[in-house]
């Protein structure tokens, strides 16, 4: 799961979390390709990790 976050491409930068940043960090980005599959599988390895603590921590 971290490598899946780590691999994906982060342009934003810590101006663009203020507002700031150029017109690709602040404006819409479609994700397309290997993109759009690592963040895909990277959100279900996120509920399928969730899914099984919460069920050893029933056990």
């Amino acid at each position: 799961m971290i490598g899946g976050i780590l691999l994906q491409q982060s342009d934003a930068g810590l101006g663009a979390g203020f507002g700031g940043g150029d017109g690709f960090s602040s404006g819409h980005h479609t994700k397309r390709g290997a993109e759009k599959t690592i963040f895909i599988s990277t959100i279900v390895i996120a509920i399928l990790f969730v899914a099984t603590s919460f069920s050893l921590l029933l056990i």
